[in-house]
């Protein structure tokens, strides 16, 4: 009887259920995209003297004028990571420091 009710449904209509049943265990099990900062074979640097400034620069490169790096440890590595929300809340200086504004 399950395999008449199986092969009435249609390759189709098979497939199309499986996708959707698919996307609801991905939704249900609260799975996301993070999104990465930089690209691969890229790291982030920080904009010195505003919050919210930041670049990526090709691996093995020394930053641009007016960047710093990120102190070891506390790079940020995805959108809305925590040192991603820390970063954009502090001023840094051409050392790299923090600073009142």
């Amino acid at each position: 009887m399950k395999t008449a009710f199986i092969k009435r449904w249609g390759r189709a209509r098979r497939r199309a259920l499986a996708i959707v049943l698919a996307g609801v265990v991905l939704i249900a099990g609260g799975c996301s995209i993070r999104e990465r900062i930089c690209s691969s074979g890229h790291y982030p640097v920080k904009a010195v003297g505003n919050k919210t400034g930041r670049t990526c620069v090709p691996d093995g490169q020394d930053p641009p004028a007016g960047y710093v790096r990120y102190p070891d440890g506390k790079v940020p590595q995805y959108v809305d990571d925590t040192w991603d929300q820390y970063w954009r809340t502090v001023v840094v200086d051409k050392n790299g420091n923090v600073v009142d504004e």
